[in-house]
Parts: structure tokens; sequence; C-alpha cells
């Protein structure tokens, strides 16, 4: 049975918040309790595995938040913040912990930087155009909710090859 969101009235932005929020968690509970080797395993054609989902899903992060609102360079982010196919990659050196520690404070910074922002405030995105915070806010609560699934999917993939 789906486990009703805790938050279902109030201020619009309180319950963007809390999506994101939500599907930031969902993101990571794809990954908790897998092993080093699990996380790290292929089961598709693309670069996408459980702990990958999770590194993409930092850069989105600062992409979208760092770049985007705060207007800094991909350079000056606290990570990597270049989308495509690299934002998947986990290096040998990194733990499970370590990715999922890695995006959670970036999510933290991204929370920061939107306090400071407006749902109507909007910044200019290279391809997009202009863009809201609440457009980054829904984007992202679709793109998370989206890798979930994925996780999700790739989690019962590794359980069911046990």
């Amino acid at each position: 049975m789906p486990v009703l969101p805790l938050l279902t009235t109030g201020p619009e932005r309180l319950m963007l918040e809390h999506m994101l929020d939500r599907n930031r968690q969902a993101l990571i509970d794809t990954v908790r309790g897998l092993s080093e080797a699990d996380s790290r395993r292929r089961l598709v054609t693309s670069l996408t595995t459980p702990i990958g989902l999770i590194k993409h899903a930092a850069v989105a992060e600062r992409r979208w938040f760092q770049c985007i609102l705060l207007g800094l360079d991909a350079s000056e982010c606290d990570g990597n913040a270049i989308p495509g196919d690299g934002s998947f990659v986990v290096t040998e050196g990194e733990t499970l912990a370590e990715v999922i520690a890695e995006f959670e404070r970036t999510s933290e910074r991204s929370r920061r930087i939107a306090a400071d922002f407006g749902l109507d405030d909007t910044r200019t995105h290279p391809l997009a155009g202009d863009v809201s915070l609440r457009f980054v806010y829904l984007l992202l609560i679709e793109d998370f909710a989206r890798h979930a699934g994925h996780g999700d999917i790739l989690r019962e993939q590794i359980t069911a090859a046990r």
C-alpha cells in the first residue's frame, strides 16, 4: 500500500517543498541497504546504476539551484554540475554512504538557496529561457519521482537475482 504524504493541504510553497523532499527521500530509499557491489550493478544499457541515480540527482540539484538560480558557473559549484551521462558516474573510491551524504548536503544547500527566492522569481536557463522557482520545484519533483521509480525497478531486479 502506498504511503501517503504527511502534508496534504497548506500553502503552495510548503506543499512543493514537502513533495520535493518526499521524492528526494524516495530516491535515497531505493539504495539504502544495498551492498556496494549491488549499488554499482548495471542492469540496463545506459550508465544508470542505483548509486548513479543518487549521483545524478545531486548534479541536478546543483545545476538548477546553484547554476541557474544562484548564477554560479558549473566550475564554482560544490561538485559536478554538468548534466548528461557523466552525471551518473561514480568513482571507485566513493562509497554508497558518501554519495547519499553528498546528495543530502547538496539538497540542504538547495533549500538554503531557495529560501531567498519567491515562487515567481525567475532566472534564465540557457535552453529553457526564463524559469521560476516554482518551475524548478516542479521539474525536480517530476525528475526525482521518475528516478525513484527507476531505482525501485533496479532494486527489484537486484533482489530477485539473489
